[in-house]
């Protein structure tokens, strides 16, 4: 059963075309990752401040390995100063 995954990242406001652009960077490279089965980023039409991931990987094994890759590591230099708060990722488990 693979493990899905949605990751809240909020940017400071006035930061968001910034973090936008840091988080897009990461999509194709994403994507290309073992493992890797679907990863969608958006952006809340409620909050513009709020980039969500939708994310489907293999296993935990593969979000860990994911989240040590170079790509993420750039995206978040970028981005650091900019963001409200950590990112908030959250796997999902089955509730029926």
């Amino acid at each position: 059963m693979s493990l899905q995954v949605v990751a809240l990242i909020t940017a400071k406001p006035g930061s968001e075309e910034l973090v936008g652009r840091a988080l897009a960077e990461l999509v194709t490279a994403t994507r290309g990752e073992e493992g890797c089965l679907s990863y969608e980023l958006t952006r809340s039409a409620a909050e513009p401040t709020v980039f969500v991931t939708v994310e489907q990987w293999r296993d935990q094994a593969d979000l860990d390995a994911h989240m040590q890759t170079p790509h993420v590591a750039q995206a978040f230099a970028t981005a650091g100063e900019h963001l409200a708060a950590p990112p908030a990722i959250h796997p999902l488990v089955p509730v029926a």
